[in-house]
């Protein structure tokens, strides 16, 4: 009875939320289509409901992207185990051309990024700078392939609102995990 009463209560909630606008200050006003590292493509606006941590990156970077998932994980780590699995973390490729679907599934495996708490998403290049540029995340490309980016992490909210940033990248960010818990405790 209990479990029926629960989904029960997430199907009417669904619905709800479905129905009601989204805030003007959501990044999922973009309609923007995202490809997954497991090849599914979804509207960005289908995270609606989830408290997410969110950056750009590319998968060949060798330097401060791998030091974005490692901080990404710290953060998560540092969320009280009952929320934990109340955080998405979402890393989205600003590389579409060599980022396809395998090589973010590679990327995933690699550096055990487990869905579906992670995902690896990419999108064409149009969107892609679209979303950047919303998500206030700068890039350009270098000769040799290299890009020269931004580094931040984003915290949005159910409505997909950004609630946080931190540019502190490669070790934890106090004030920033602060803003996750309290974001997570709100109604």
């Amino acid at each position: 009875m209990k479990r029926l009463l629960v989904l029960l209560c997430l199907v009417l909630c669904s619905a709800a939320q479905a129905t009601t606008p989204l805030p003007r200050d959501s990044i999922y006003q973009l309609d923007v289509k995202l490809t997954d590292q497991a090849g599914k493509t979804w509207p960005l606006a289908s995270r609606r409901g989830h408290v997410q941590l969110v950056s750009m990156f590319y998968s060949s970077c060798t330097m401060v992207c791998p030091m974005i998932v490692d901080t990404l994980k710290l953060t998560q780590k540092a969320v009280d185990e009952p929320d934990r699995d109340r955080v998405d973390l979402l890393l989205i490729s600003f590389d579409p051309a060599r980022d396809s679907v395998a090589v973010l599934n590679q990327y995933a495996e690699r550096r055990k990024l487990e869905a579906p708490r992670w995902t690896l998403a990419r999108a064409e290049p149009a969107p892609t700078r679209q979303l950047a540029a919303l998500l206030g995340v700068q890039y350009r490309p270098l000769p040799d392939g290299d890009f020269n980016h931004s580094s931040e992490l984003l915290l949005l909210d159910e409505e997909g609102r950004i609630v946080a940033r931190t540019t502190v990248i490669g070790r934890l960010d106090p004030e920033f995990v602060q803003v996750v818990k309290k974001t997570l405790s709100a109604p």
